[in-house]
């Protein structure tokens, strides 16, 4: 969720995800995909910036993976469970 303001200064908590398009008309119109409109007082380029910096911080807390990683797990599915380890599907 971002956070921004409506042009009657109330804040709003806005679900990114659901982010069709942003546009300046002259104000900020962001349209959902569900067609809902929204006007907000910040630029089209800092709603941008304000997905950008909740999307960055979402991905950081992630696990950083690299191929051998996933290498190694695929290989050594130590402590995975039983019913999803690649064994448990060759014995069917």
């Amino acid at each position: 969720m971002i956070q921004l303001t409506r042009l009657n200064g109330n804040p709003i908590a806005l679900n990114s995800d659901l982010i069709k398009f942003v546009e300046n008309a002259p104000d900020t119109v962001i349209t959902l995909i569900n067609g809902e409109k929204v006007i907000v007082r910040e630029t089209s380029a800092e709603v941008i910036h304000r997905i950008v910096e909740f999307r960055r911080a979402v991905l950081a807390g992630l696990p950083s993976w690299s191929g051998s990683d996933l290498n190694s797990a695929a290989l050594n599915p130590q402590g995975a469970h039983p019913a999803r380890s690649p064994e448990a599907f060759r014995r069917g």
